[in-house]
């Protein structure tokens, strides 16, 4: 195996080990804290984006290794057509020997590269769907009124937790508003009707 294939191996052991990580049970505290280091993290966020070019360079490997997977079949098929045309038996066995240990190393390194690949989709996948599990566990903590939830970094820690509760004391405060409005409307028309009286008075 070359040097990049076993670092794409190395690199789908440390997906596997971080996709057990990600799915062990943890209390909510301590998984809402990970999270937000890692949501928070600049180290983390530049290993992110180093991460996404290097899912580039194992495209590429991969899209590589299934042309080389190809052409070894198209090479193995061409052999046996001319295998039943009458050439020496062990010159084609030996070749027909070399052609399938390079169908098997291709399809070995299409097969780690595509798994890699997938592996990297299902682990982003997972670390949105449990972000989005901590923000709702959050606002519903949060709804209850349970102290343990934290009402002023949610929204900070885990996007937009506590959005609810701060949209709740938005529309109170406008309904304040508006019961001051209809009061001060209710005012003014007392004050009208007073000073009409009042001029209608004064004519007669």
């Amino acid at each position: 195996m070359t040097l990049y294939y076993s670092l794409v191996f190395l690199l789908l052991v440390a997906e596997m080990v971080i996709f057990m990580a990600l799915i062990v049970p943890l209390p909510f505290t301590w998984r809402r804290k990970l999270f937000t280091l890692i949501s928070e993290s600049p180290i983390i966020a530049k290993l992110q984006y180093g991460m996404k070019i290097t899912f580039i360079f194992i495209l590429i490997l991969f899209i590589d290794s299934v042309n080389r997977v190809y052409r070894v079949q198209l090479e193995l098929s061409s052999s046996d057509d001319s295998g039943r045309g009458g050439r020496n038996a062990s010159l084609g066995g030996i070749e027909r020997m070399e052609v399938q240990a390079r169908k098997f190393y291709s399809q070995r390194n299409m097969y780690l590269c595509g798994f890699t690949l997938f592996l990297s989709l299902i682990l982003n996948r997972t670390y949105v769907l449990i972000v989005d599990v901590l923000r709702l566990e959050e606002e519903v903590k949060t709804l209850r009124g349970d102290p343990k939830g934290k009402k002023g970094t949610s929204a900070k820690d885990i996007g937009g937790v506590g959005e609810v509760g701060a949209l709740k004391e938005e529309l109170a405060a406008k309904d304040r508003d508006m019961e001051n409005l209809k009061k001060q409307v209710e005012n003014m028309q007392k004050e009208y009707n007073r000073m009409g009286d009042q001029v209608s008075g004064k004519a007669l």
